[in-house]
Parts: structure tokens; C-alpha cells; sequence
């Protein structure tokens, strides 16, 4: 990780490209996203950036990547040709699955059709138990004719799930291994390999996912690793994982599973970094884009994570607010609130003779109206233009003119069809795009019995500032902060994650009947095999790994689990003991009581390993490139407060004083709104802090 440092984030709407220089200057660019192959966009504008800095393409020490190709995959069904291969029985668990609706009282709604069809679900006889015996012996007979079967299907991927096999691996390795061997340009996912616990569904699930990704993920890291290989950048790819740690890209063809949730996440790592730079300030993250706006919560410096999510569902439904409405994975996963609110999402009229804004976005191509590119639906961006947030002409440095008068035809074909003015429909829709986004900050803060306006707004991407400033005001939150590079931030928080892998065992049994011997020899073979993979990254020194046990678990009789830290990474009377007290506590917090006398069910151990050194958090992050911005522009605050005549101003500025609302900042990536009756000043982090003046 020496030298310069690149970052990538593919978003619906545009790429981000980010070089941190030794020094800590952020140099950025932003370009439009590229859908027929999202690598050329990289390699573009990758290029510029290189050209404009004077950064030779062998000075880079480190390339990590965050990118929507997975989730695209899965939306657009895309993905490989799959067969499950699964016990006798169990042909039809995907259909089975859970019964959640993500919207209870609908009879319409129908879940999406699994990622197999059922004529390629084939099942084999055997049968462990649930204790690890062999019930009925696998007939290898029988693999000749499924391994013909699958040719015939001409299936591009296998994913192999059988019954019990977390306890007992020895009937999944057995077909894995034949079927690599007789079917070798196959890709083969046993679940023992991705996620060996409890939960026939949720096992599954995941299976079948990661072996629908594995073709597609591998192609897209082969065509980007040649694009950058023919430009001269010879350091690893490195992946952002959904957990918000690094994964290198060999590892992340194999299990892309791990990379479904690789942008938002990044933002969140970052803002987590942030936060512990502010002295721990709790942070309620705000990150609003083309396409959708993202919200989390930092406290202690650290994000919240999930062990469960879903994709697939709708391109834009948060696993938080939305569950049973796609497929479920079990990886370690950001803890995030997402809605189809962003910047491209089309504003329509509907049939109530109503406002609807998204989660249908424009993206990238044709865009919204006022980009010119074909486009002709009125979007976010467009009304913003129209009520003076946004610039016609600085918008990424002047890269992407907006026009106006498009803007204003497609904003005024609602306007029509309403009865309305052209400002009131433009406002109106911003606040409707308000409303959806709000739903993302109250799902994560006030439904978990948070108090929203006990937090500080942290706002990124090219629109969490525009919008930021309302939302914050409507909730009572008095301080908002805006970080340098806020318009491309999650591509700037991948450099500031860490490489860090996770391995699972199942381990079902209760802790009073759980050994201090069996537990240890369970745990040292997880922690031999998280070691082996630092190593394979270049971890070979052991002061440079940090090596964290976790064990999942539930009160007896529990479906529901938890994952509670164990301190150290051995077992003894002591940690065992400590471990109900603990799993108590945190039951206590979540669902305000715990069973102390109730016994304690393990479920799985976790190890996790996590590469040190070279830390990118060290290092003071500033801008490379402060505009000077000078004039006034008309900027509409609703009813109350009318049109008013807004300061526009730069980053620069701010070094002379604090600037009063109603101002506008315009930055290469992102436009910050000081509303009225607020105060924008510059922190010694180079964080631009919007607070309200009586505060």
C-alpha cells in the first residue's frame, strides 16, 4: 500500500475515481457509468485523472474497487446458468423459503422465481443427521448420470447443498470434488466451502447465489484486471466486501457472494473513520446518489453489520425496511437502509392525479432531461436545476452541462397535467424525493428507538448535501457535516478499509454440552485457516494480523440468533462462562430482556482475520482542488421562505470566516445548500459543518 493509492465506485448514474497521494490530497473525478461494460469507464476516466495529476500508473501501491455488477446480475437475471444439486426431499426449499412479505397486506405480490429453475433442481439419495451420522450412504453410482445430466443441460455453474451437511461435510465434498473433476469448465459452490451452519434455506439461498454470480464476477475482474494491466497498474485488485473490509480479487471471483452490497458499504467504512477522527461523534449517515440514498448509523466509531440480507427483490429495496422480497444471503453485510430516491429517479404523475417520485432512476444513459442526452422524463436532478440548487455550468467542474430549458419542458409536462406552476411541481417533487429518503433515516434511527436529532448528519454522494440540509432540519438535527470528496466518498472510504476475511463453522449444540477441548480444536482449525489466507495476501509477519472470535447464538428454543464477541482467541472456563453473561447483555439491548436462567444454544463459530499495517487512517486527508466561486444565484426554500438571492461560494472562501445562510457551495463533486438561518464553517479535518445559528 505504498505510494498512491486508487479507489473506484461504480454507481447507476456515474463512476467515481479517487487517487490519494502519500501526502493525504484526495484527487477526484467523475464520469459517467458505462452499463454495456461498466470497465470502460474506469478505464477512461482512470486515464484522465492520471493525465491531470501526472501520476505514473506504476506509482500505485494500491486499486480497490467497489461495484454494482453482482446486484446487476441478480436484478437484471443475468447471471450463469445454475443447477442445484441437493437431498433427496429437498428439491423444492428455494420455492418453501420463509414466509415474509415486504408488504403484508397485498395479495398481489408474488416473490421472484428462484434463480433455478425446478428441472434443473436434481437430488441425489443420501442423508446425514442432524448429529453428523450417515444415514444413508451416498450411492456413487449415481454421479455418472447426474454429471451427464448437467452436460446435457450444458449448465454454466453447480451449487451443491445437502442436508446436515454443516455437521457432517463428507457427502458435499465427495460430489464437489467428482464433479470438478469430471466437469472441469464448470463452477462448483459447495455450501461447506461458503457457509457451513444451520438453516437449510438460508444455506441454500446463498449457494445458489454465489454459484449464479461466479461466471459473470469472474469475467467482469479478468476484463478490468486486463484494462488496468494494459495501462501499467501492476498492484492487486482489491474488492470492497459487503462487511466494509477488502477482498482481493481472486478470492472475490470465487465468492462474489461476499461483494453484493461492495459500494454502499464503502461509505459507511468511511464515515466510520470519520467519526473516530470527530472523537466518536455518533453519526447518522446520509448518502444520496443517482439512483438511490443510502442511510446507517456510527456510534463508538463503528458501524452497525448484519449477518442476513436480501438482493434481488427490486433494485432498490433495503433489506432493513423491505424483507422477503428476494433472495437471501447470509455473509456479513453493512448494516444499511436503502430506497429508490436519488438524484435520476423519474418523477411521474400518477393515477390519483398525484406526484410519484422513483425508484424507477434514468441512470446513466439516457440521464435525466436537463443532461442532454436523450433523455426526456423529469427527474430529481432536473427539478433542483430549475429551483437554483444546482449550477448549469460547474456541474463536475464543467465536464456535464445541464440545460435549463430541457429541465423546465419535462418539469413543465407534470406542471401541465397537474394544474400547477413550474416551481411548485419542482418543489414538489423534491420534497416527495424528501419523503422517500426520510424513510431510510427513520428505519435505521427512530424504528430502532433511536432519537434522530441526538446524532450528527454525516452527508455524501453528489446529492446528500442538497437534500441533507431539509431532511436534517425536518428530523431536529442541529449539525450536519460534509467531508472533503463528499460526491465521491465511497470510493475515498474503500482506501480507508482493511483487507479482512471471515470463516464459519457450524458448532450446534448447547454450551453446557459444548467441551473447552472441542470448542479449542473447532477454533484452531478456523483460526489455521483465516491465518493461511493473510499470508497468500502478503500478511506473512504475525504483528500484522489481527485475529477476532465471534460465536453465533440463541436462547434454546430460539430462531432467531446473535453474534457476540469472545475476548482472546481461546477457550476456557472463564470465556465460557463469560459468553452467557454476554449473550445476555446483548439480548438485553436489542429486545429489552433477557433469559438469564434459560440454557444457551451455539449455534456457529466465527473467526475473523483482519491484515494491519500501513493504515490509510493515519494519514490527514485534504482537497486538491478548491474553486473559487463568486455571485449570487435565485434559490427557492418553499412556501415560507420564497425565492431568496443565495452566496455561491467555495471551499476556499471558507479559510476567511463562516459563511450565512441562504449560500450555496459548488465543489467539483458535489453543491452544498446552507439553508437560511444556517451557518457553514471549515473544522481542522477540512469537514465543511453546517449548524443552525441559535444553535
Amino acid at each position: 500500500m505504498s505510494g498512491f493509492r486508487v479507489s473506484v465506485d461504480i454507481g447507476g448514474t456515474f463512476t467515481d475515481i479517487v487517487i490519494v497521494a502519500p501526502d493525504g490530497t484526495i484527487h477526484t473525478r467523475k464520469v459517467l457509468s458505462t452499463p454495456e461494460d461498466y470497465s470502460r469507464a474506469i478505464e477512461e476516466g482512470l486515464i484522465r485523472l492520471l493525465e491531470e495529476t501526472g501520476v505514473a500508473p506504476g506509482k500505485i501501491g494500491q486499486f480497490a474497487h467497489g461495484t454494482t455488477v453482482a446486484t446487476n446480475a441478480i436484478i437484471e437475471r443475468k447471471g450463469a446458468r445454475v443447477a442445484l444439486v441437493t437431498t433427496k426431499g429437498f428439491r423444492d426449499v428455494l420455492e418453501l423459503g420463509r414466509f415474509r412479505s415486504p408488504r403484508l397486506y397485498d395479495l398481489s405480490f408474488r416473490k421472484p422465481e428462484p434463480l433455478v429453475e425446478r428441472r434443473l433442481r436434481f437430488e441425489l439419495r443420501e442423508r446425514i443427521s442432524a448429529s453428523g451420522a450417515v444415514l444413508t450412504s451416498l450411492d456413487h453410482a449415481e454421479l455418472g448420470v447426474l454429471a451427464a445430466k448437467l452436460k446435457a443441460e450444458a449448465v454454466e455453474a453447480v451449487a451443491i447443498c445437502f442436508l446436515n451437511s454443516y455437521v457432517n461435510d463428507v457427502h458435499e465434498i465427495a460430489v464437489r470434488d467428482y464433479l470438478a473433476a469430471a466437469m472441469p469448465e464448470v463452477d462448483i459452490t459447495a455450501s461447506v466451502d461458503l457457509l457451513p451452519q444451520i438453516g437449510e434455506y438460508e444455506r441454500t439461498s446463498t449457494t445458489v447465489v454465489n454459484a449464479y454470480l461466479i461466471p459473470t464476477i469472474r469475467r467482469y475482474i479478468e476484463a478490468l484486471n486486463g484494462r488496468l494491466s494494459s495501462m501499467g497498474i501492476r498492484s492487486p485488485l482489491a474488492i470492497m466486501q459487503s462487511g466494509g473490509n477488502l477482498l482481493s480479487g481472486r478470492l472475490a471471483a470465487g465468492q462474489p457472494v461476499r461483494i453484493i452490497e461492495s459500494g454502499p458499504a464503502a461509505g459507511v467504512v468511511g464515515a466510520a473513520e470519520i467519526s473516530r477522527r470527530l472523537q466518536g461523534d455518533s453519526l447518522l449517515l446520509l448518502d444520496i446518489g443517482g439512483t438511490t440514498a443510502k442511510a446507517a448509523i456510527i456510534q463508538g466509531g463503528l458501524p452497525g453489520q448484519t449477518s442476513e440480507t436480501e438482493v434481488g427483490g427490486g433494485a432498490v429495496l433495503g433489506h432493513r425496511l423491505t424483507q422477503g422480497a428476494g433472495y437471501v444471503v447470509q455473509v456479513p453485510t453493512i448494516d444499511l437502509a436503502e430506497v429508490g430516491a436519488g438524484g435520476g429517479s423519474i418523477a411521474r404523475v400518477n393515477a390519483a392525479g398525484g406526484i410519484e417520485v422513483g425508484p424507477s432512476s434514468a441512470g446513466a444513459m439516457p440521464g435525466p432531461a436537463c443532461y442532454n442526452q436523450g433523455g426526456t422524463k423529469a427527474t430529481v436532478t432536473d427539478a433542483n436545476l430549475l429551483l437554483g440548487y444546482l449550477s448549469p455550468d460547474t456541474l463536475v467542474g464543467g465536464d456535464l452541462a445541464l440545460s435549463p430549458d430541457l429541465a423546465e419542458a419535462a418539469i413543465g409536462e407534470l406542471a401541465r397535467k397537474l394544474n400547477m406552476s413550474l416551481t411548485d411541481t419542482a418543489y414538489g417533487i423534491h420534497l416527495i424525493a424528501n419523503a422517500t429518503m426520510m424513510r431510510a433515516l427513520v428505519g435505521i434511527s427512530s424504528e430502532r428507538g433511536l432519537d434522530p436529532a441526538a446524532f450528527t448528519l454525516f452527508a455524501i454522494g453528489g446529492n446528500g448535501s442538497i437534500h441533507g440540509p431539509k431532511l436534517a432540519e425536518d428530523l431536529g438535527i442541529r449539525r450536519i457535516v460534509v467531508p472533503p470528496a463528499a460526491g465521491v466518498f465511497s470510493a475515498l472510504g474503500m482506501l480507508l478499509a482493511k483487507t479482512e476475511h471471515q470463516l464459519v463453522a457450524g458448532f450446534y449444540r448447547p454450551l453446557a454440552g459444548a467441551t473447552t477441548q472441542a470448542l479449542n480444536n473447532e477454533t484452531a482449525s478456523l483460526l489455521g485457516r483465516v491465518t493461511e489466507l493473510l499470508v497468500e495476501e502478503g500478511y506473512t509477519d504475525p504483528a500484522r494480523r489481527a485475529l477476532r472470535l465471534e460465536v453465533e447464538a440463541k436462547y434454546s428454543g430460539q430462531t432467531a440468533t446473535l453474534s457476540i464477541p469472545v475476548a482472546g482467541t481461546a477457550w476456557d472456563e472463564c470465556v465460557r462462562a463469560r459468553l452467557k453473561a454476554d449473550f445476555d447483555a446483548a439480548h438485553r439491548d436489542l429486545y429489552n430482556y433477557a433469559s438469564e436462567f434459560e440454557p444457551l444454544q451455539l449455534v456457529a463459530l466465527k473467526v475473523s482475520g483482519r491484515g494491519l499495517g500501513d493504515e490509510p487512517g493515519t494519514t490527514p486527508l485534504r482537497r486538491s482542488r478548491e474553486r473559487t466561486v463568486s455571485g449570487t444565484r435565485s434559490a427557492y426554500f418553499g412556501a415560507e421562505m420564497g425565492w431568496r438571492e443565495a452566496r455561491l461560494f467555495g471551499a476556499v472562501d471558507l479559510r476567511e470566516g463562516p459563511v450565512a445562510g441562504p449560500a450555496i457551495m459548488e465543489e467539483y463533486d458535489t453543491t452544498i445548500i446552507v439553508r437560511p438561518g444556517v451557518i457553514a464553517s471549515r473544522d481542522a479535518l477540512d469537514n465543511v459543518i453546517l449548524e443552525r445559528e441559535e444553535a
